[in-house]
């Protein structure tokens, strides 16, 4: 961004900024334009005469002209903006840019046409021109196939959550077990931390539980309602009741299409649409098993959907009406550990193995790690494995850099090392990957018997805990 902005080459500059609300686009962007003596412009939902009043409105508060300026079309504004760049580089940004052309569907070939390659206005000006939007199935399709701006951007910077270690930091969460339970509630959203929670953080383990209940529970809470904002705020889904019950049946385990079919009571093929919808939001991820190329999973990328889904949904007649708050906690205890903690817990050592694994534990850079389903035809089963991590091919079979098995609340030790020795043995006969120097993960988040711990003296598994997922080992 700051290489974006401050550029002192001749000629505008286009650059597009996307991300979930409530992920600090705005704070960014406005925190540019002041530092940088720039423009900045919150588009609403309006009428597009409305809109061009507004930024007409605010460009005159902005420039100070002598005659306040009224422009009677997109084409006039967008000059304004290119000439504010005619000394220096400016940033200007028109934010959540959706609502704009929601109105005005033609204001991308506006865009498009005044910023043409010889266009004088263009050539002469230094304008740094930012759109942002938080609806990301329209902002991933504006530089994409044959849009109007494709090619047109210099820069495109998506706004993502915190990961799970950064999470932790910015929530001043010393201990990981703590911060790993936090992370499965409200991921790494920072405005649930400020302004949604207003920093109201558990202050120790024996407070997780009156944090959950204060915090997101209550109908008091902004947070209450925030999951089922998350589905509104996006304007491709329409139809509130099928991608309701598509998140459901993910949230009760029902990771695979056949599976979410029979949950939601359609055929697979007509599942298509949500799903790719979804997926376009941000709201789900899809990833191919590592051993089953024509199997599909599908994962709830927001940590808040599942919790409300696994336990908030079930009972939210009750919550709206503020009864039994505490009760229903209690009575959630297991589905929060098996349809929320759990689950969570896998996904946070996915993300450990592609990010951080290869600083101590594996033999080089994973180019893939995900989940897979290893067939047994001895015994006649299938074995599902949590932690998939996939090396670059180099001309020759892509090798097989770990196989791991994640549990939250079980004390792991030589039955689970067994278990991953089969696996590995059976995917090596498989070959499809070069299983030789495969290293065997175990990680857990209640520890490790001492013969297992003993087992990892031999090089052959490795053994990751908490404090070594967050960074404290």
């Amino acid at each position: 961004m700051r290489r974006f902005v401050t550029d002192e080459s001749r000629g505008a500059s286009l650059g597009v900024v996307s991300g979930r609300r409530r992920q600090g686009k705005s704070f960014l962007l406005e925190a540019v334009c002041e530092s940088a003596g720039g423009f900045y412009f919150s588009a609403q939902e309006a009428t597009d005469a409305e809109s061009l009043a507004s930024i007409g409105q605010a460009l005159t508060r902005h420039l100070r002209p002598v005659v306040p300026f009224a422009p009677a079309d997109w084409g006039q504004v967008l000059d304004v903006l290119l000439r504010m760049g005619a000394e220096r580089p400016v940033p200007v940004v028109i934010d959540e840019f959706p609502y704009l052309v929601r109105v005005n569907p033609a204001l991308p070939s506006i865009l498009q046409g005044a910023y043409a390659p010889r266009r004088s206005e263009r050539t002469s000006s230094r304008t740094r021109l930012l759109l942002c939007g938080s609806a990301l199935s329209f902002m991933g399709k504006l530089l994409s196939g044959n849009a109007p701006l494709r090619g047109r951007a210099s820069l495109e910077l998506p706004i993502r959550t915190l990961g799970y270690r950064e999470a932790a930091r910015f929530w001043e969460i010393d201990d990981p077990r703590l911060a790993l339970r936090v992370h499965a509630v409200v991921g790494g959203t920072p405005a649930y931390r400020t302004e949604m929670i207003r920093y109201d953080a558990p202050r120790g383990l024996d407070d997780f539980d009156d944090w959950v209940v204060r915090a997101v529970l209550s109908p008091g809470s902004p947070m209450f309602l925030e999951a089922r904002y998350l589905l509104a705020e996006e304007p491709d889904l329409r139809d509130g009741a099928i991608y309701n019950s598509v998140l459901n049946a993910i949230a009760n385990g029902n990771s695979g299409r056949g599976g979410i079919a029979g949950y939601v009571g359609r055929k697979s093929n007509e599942l298509a649409h949500p799903l790719t919808v979804l997926e376009d939001a941000g709201l789900i991820t899809r990833e191919v098993d590592a051993f089953r190329a024509n199997r599909t999973d599908f994962r709830i990328a927001e940590p808040l959907l599942t919790f409300y889904h696994a336990i908030m949904r079930p009972y939210w007649p009750q919550l709206s009406a503020a009864t039994a708050i505490e009760r229903i906690w209690e009575r959630s205890a297991q589905r929060w550990t098996s349809n929320v903690l759990g689950p969570h817990f896998e996904q946070v050592c996915r993300e450990w193995a592609a990010l951080y694994g290869h600083q101590r534990r594996l033999a080089d850079l994973p180019v893939r790690v995900c989940a897979g389903t290893v067939n047994d035809p001895v015994d006649r089963t299938t074995h599902e494995v949590d932690v998939v991590a996939v090396g670059y091919a180099d001309g020759s079979r892509a090798p097989l850099l770990a196989l791991g098995e994640a549990k939250w609340n079980d004390v792991m030790g030589l039955g689970h090392l067994d278990r991953l020795r089969r696996i590995r043995d059976l995917v090596g006969r498989q070959g499809r990957y070069d299983a030789e120097a495969t290293r065997l993960l175990c990680f857990s988040g209640a520890g490790f018997t001492d013969d297992l711990v003993q087992e990892q003296s031999r090089g052959e598994v490795e053994l990751i805990g908490l404090d070594e997922l967050y960074g404290r080992a």
